[in-house]
């Protein structure tokens, strides 16, 4: 199958690195999804190549089929535009961020028949994983509207996907916690462990990194109190029921920010965000995402 990598349209290649997508990763991505249905050099859809005419076109509607919120629909037209170059017509793609009802239209795709087809399950692969990773973010921004705390993601992420996931979940109003383990320092039990106290393990990141964010994990008040009055600014509070956490922020006093963490769910992501933390974070944003569907409905042109 002959890829058309570098047919793409600027403005797409542009939209997508606007929007904090590493472009280039991307592509290897969908290269790589792609060679998973056709892994050999010759390899054709040998259903669509024994049952549709090499002349056939078709449309393609990319369609809704529950509520939520959509995302990856540059990335989606990113896989048609590979896979077919400019024999493709894209149009109507609704923005990313968008919330959706059953029924409605997210993208009109047209053009030969045979590639529509090729390319179809990688777009919806994407499209549909990225935009659950949005609807379950939504879900949780509803549920926080009109607290203090703002929902967080972690870097409980599909291996080569933190930086689409992290996408999705901005684009859905949540807020990305870091990206790796060198772009902030957070401070958990084993690290706490090996350096013998909350306060040591804190110091000890601030000297050896002066200017990178440090975030502390504690279990307790008192742990708090420790790392408050060490000039901590940034502090996980771990598996704490509402009461405490109620506690931690009366007692931090705006010194620090507070993010709560361990055993999050919806049902109870109100009570929380009523504490007064500043965030709330939810590794089953990314981790465990339920597939959002969205169909391709063809018809023959």
């Amino acid at each position: 199958m002959r890829l058309h990598t570098s047919a793409v349209p600027t403005e797409l290649r542009d939209e997508l690195t606007a929007a904090g997508i590493d472009y280039d990763a991307l592509v290897d991505d969908i290269l790589r999804a792609l060679s998973e249905d056709l892994p050999n050099d010759g390899d054709v859809d040998v259903t669509s190549a024994a049952t549709i005419a090499v002349e056939a076109r078709a449309r393609g509607d990319f369609a809704v089929r529950e509520a939520g919120v959509v995302s990856g629909l540059g990335v989606a037209e990113l896989a048609f535009r590979i896979v077919l170059g400019a024999e493709v017509q894209i149009s109507g793609r609704v923005p990313d961020g968008t919330r959706v009802q059953p029924g409605d239209v997210l993208m009109v795709v047209e053009g030969p028949t045979r590639g529509l087809l090729t390319a179809e399950r990688t777009a919806l692969n994407f499209a549909s994983h990225l935009s659950g990773v949005s609807t379950a973010t939504a879900r949780w921004v509803d549920a926080l509207e009109g607290t203090s705390a703002r929902v967080l993601d972690t870097r409980k992420t599909l291996p080569g996907f933190r930086n689409l996931q992290k996408y999705a979940v901005r684009v859905a109003g949540g807020v990305n916690h870091r990206f790796s383990l060198a772009d902030m320092a957070l401070i958990k039990d084993n690290h706490v462990i090996a350096a013998g106290g909350v306060v040591p393990a804190y110091e000890a990141v601030r000297r050896d990194y002066p200017e990178l964010p440090v975030e502390v994990e504690v279990t307790t008040l008192d742990e708090l109190r420790e790392l408050l009055d060490a000039g901590c600014d940034r502090v996980l509070l771990d598996n704490m029921d509402d009461a405490t956490l109620r506690e931690a922020v009366a007692l931090t006093a705006g010194r620090a920010t507070l993010e709560a963490s361990g055993g999050m769910t919806l049902d109870r992501a109100r009570q929380v965000g009523e504490t007064g933390v500043d965030f709330v974070s939810v590794g089953a944003l990314t981790h465990s995402v339920k597939v959002f569907d969205i169909g391709f409905d063809l018809e023959d042109l």
